[in-house]
């Protein structure tokens, strides 16, 4: 029988294309991997009897729940993060204190996450948790999510500045990276888990997560509707603001290159999304002009200077940009959205898996997850195992995060197909 192998062992073989011990499974590694905190708070109930407990929201737009290591552990999870103080609206995730979902389920919520109510009993959300500034979101009454509050101001394009577009992005500090270094430290020394970075200071190219900002005076574009009518009317101030996103990052990589170095494996690069349900939401063409140049300088000094891989989340069906990911140096893909057209599990794997790992694609979280059968969940999951992890490469995951409202029995489903899997591996 074969040694079993340690968390961290068994993502690193799958990372280098080799097969592990069994399948490397990841839940609530990075925030398109997680759960929604009523999820996790449920799930918590069924498998740990946990009644009272409060799950930590760990980034207050999606609402994604911490999966802690007694969690981690009960469900064979092998990915843990690493990642910065601050996430969302500009606040630090720090001085928990009691919350409370729509749903009533109990949370915990950091300090400066202090939502007011309107007139509908909608939830507004104001930058660094500040309600004499505007709202910058809003989560409707009875939601489970923020939706961002487009504050676009006038926009005068002989003032246009790309300067504007990147008030958000500045070059880490040295308390930042020290702080960053010390959390990658200790959990890669403290835990047996694969460690994925969630870099603070290096960023998304044309995500909308930053398009509205969280910022109290929010300049430049920052409608998302303009922003995207920009990659094709406003190129040169697109590449402006990437150029200058760019140099950040650069220092910003080499600071934390040296600071961390191999305590975390995997660095999680961007998540501007490409696809749609029906195809591209970019031409290649376009892809290649506007962010091929910066992507792959970014891979280069990731790979020039660390062992860590570089994880490429875009949703939707990104087919015919494979080969363009690829080529300018990303090593992973999530979330393998198999629902979309085009991206056939099989074909996948076998035009493309001896060159990019898949991370996700194991269960389809529109349809199956919430609405199958637990019959229909554990199928599908046997499935894109022997599907995907046949020779290694493979992070299992699924595709995108787990909604609120997943039937228990269909979680529990999932899991047990996972274990499942390992007999005989």
């Amino acid at each position: 029988m074969s040694r079993v192998m340690t968390s961290r062992e068994r993502l690193q073989v799958t990372l280098d294309h080799s097969q592990p011990d069994r399948v490397c499974v990841d839940v609530g590694g990075t925030f398109n991997t997680g759960m929604h905190a009523a999820t996790v708070s449920a799930l918590r109930r069924a498998i740990l009897g946990e009644s009272e407990y409060r799950v930590k929201v760990l980034h207050p737009i999606q609402f994604n729940g911490e999966i802690d290591g007694a969690l981690r552990r009960a469900l064979s999870a092998d990915v843990a993060a690493v990642m910065g103080n601050t996430i969302a609206f500009d606040i630090r995730n720090e001085d928990w204190k009691p919350w409370q979902l729509f749903d009533g389920t109990p949370v915990l919520v950091p300090g400066a996450f202090n939502p007011t109510v309107d007139a509908k009993g909608d939830l507004l959300m104001y930058p660094r948790g500040d309600s004499r500034l505007s709202a910058s979101a809003r989560m409707p009454r009875g939601g489970f999510y923020f939706d961002p509050i487009v504050r676009q101001q006038p926009i005068d394009e002989d003032r246009l500045d790309p300067a504007d577009n990147c008030q958000e992005f500045v070059v880490l500090n040295d308390e930042e990276v020290t702080d960053f270094a010390d959390r990658a430290e200790r959990l890669a020394t403290a835990t047996e888990c694969g460690v994925i970075g969630l870099l603070p200071g290096v960023w998304s190219f044309g995500d909308l997560f930053y398009a509205p900002a969280a910022l109290a005076d929010p300049r430049g574009i920052r409608d998302p509707e303009e922003w995207y009518v920009s990659l094709l009317t406003r190129p040169d101030y697109i590449h402006a603001v990437f150029e200058r996103q760019t140099e950040i990052a650069l220092e910003n990589i080499h600071r934390l290159a040296t600071a961390v170095g191999p305590h975390i494996q995997v660095v999680r690069l961007c998540s501007m999304e490409f696809g749609t349900q029906e195809g591209l939401f970019i031409s290649p063409r376009t892809y290649r002009e506007l962010f091929r140049p910066y992507y792959r300088r970014i891979n280069t000094a990731i790979h020039t200077q660390t062992t860590w891989k570089t994880y490429k989340h875009s949703c939707g069906s990104v087919y015919d940009l494979i080969p363009d990911l690829i080529e300018d140096g990303f090593d992973i893909l999530n979330p393998v959205q198999t629902s979309a057209a085009k991206m056939d599990a099989r074909a996948l794997k076998r035009e493309f898996g001896a060159h990019l790992v898949f991370w996700g694609g194991g269960v389809d979280t529109q349809t199956t997850l919430p609405f199958g059968t637990p019959d229909d969940v554990y199928r599908e999951v046997r499935e894109r195992i022997d599907i995907f992890n046949d020779g290694g490469g493979y992070v299992f995951a699924a595709i995108h995060n787990i909604q609120p409202n997943v039937p228990v029995p269909n979680l529990l489903a999932l899991f047990k197909a996972v274990t499942d899997s390992w007999v005989g591996a």
